[in-house]
């Protein structure tokens, strides 16, 4: 379970205190698929990065499974079971996927069926993928769906993904739906999701709409989805209009 407790976090722009995240609380139950959604500057990249510990908040705490983080470095929450995909995931020159799967695995020797498992679970075909290196011969979507698979052979309890949509083609934007479909009816791990793409948010148990900093509103995406569809939430658009619809 994840719990925040009157998380804040301010900046200092020119001398002037800017708040980017006002007195968040927050409790995640396990094995829950949740969309963060909301207009852009709102609040929810910083809010993922707080609970993965990219940042460090002004004030307030954060739990997890009962430990209190707030504190605690990347690596040591990775231990814990939080993993973190980014909007843009890096690529490592010279090193092979089946490296990175190893590495997140635990420096463990995989053998080629496991790298295999994982990768097929994203969508892609193994004997093509296993032994290429992470570079730029990778397509965006290539690679989003690479970091994935190396989120999932950590075998983590938390994934966190911001905007895994972004810069991705339709066709890859179509297997990463079927990816987080079916670790959604697996049950086994707690999705955090951020996404303006309505076929994403369509797969939540529940949505939260984070808007100036604040939860504005939470609830199942019976509940939430027609708000936001309607454009009715605060007079602003949360829905992008583009392509992966």
């Amino acid at each position: 379970m994840l719990k925040l407790e009157h998380v804040s976090y301010q900046v200092t722009e020119e001398g002037q205190a800017l708040s980017i995240l006002n007195d968040v609380s927050l409790t995640i139950e396990d094995n829950r698929f949740i969309v963060i959604t909301g207009p852009n500057g709102g609040g929810k990249t910083t809010l993922a990065k707080i609970i993965m510990g990219l940042v460090t908040p002004t004030s307030g705490s954060i739990f997890y499974n009962g430990t209190d983080i707030t504190h605690l470095g990347i690596t040591e929450r990775a231990k814990l079971g939080i993993s973190y995909g980014f909007q843009q995931p890096p690529r490592f020159k010279g090193l092979r996927v089946r490296d990175l799967l190893e590495l997140a695995a635990g420096n463990t020797k995989l053998p080629r069926e496991a790298c295999c498992q994982y990768l097929t679970r994203v969508g892609l075909c193994a004997d093509d993928y296993v032994d290429r290196e992470v570079d730029a011969s990778l397509s965006g979507g290539e690679v989003k769906r690479i970091e994935i698979a190396t989120i999932l052979a950590r075998q983590s309890g938390l994934l966190i993904f911001d905007e895994p949509e972004a810069g991705i083609d339709l066709w890859s934007f179509s297997r990463l739906i079927e990816t987080f479909q079916s670790i959604r009816q697996q049950r086994n791990v707690t999705l955090l999701i951020i996404s303006h793409q309505e076929r994403i948010i369509s797969l939540a148990d529940e949505i939260l709409l984070v808007a100036d900093g604040e939860i504005r509103h939470r609830g199942p995406k019976e509940e939430i989805f027609p708000l936001i569809m309607a454009d009715t939430v605060s007079g602003c658009c949360y829905m992008n209009e583009g392509a992966h619809k």
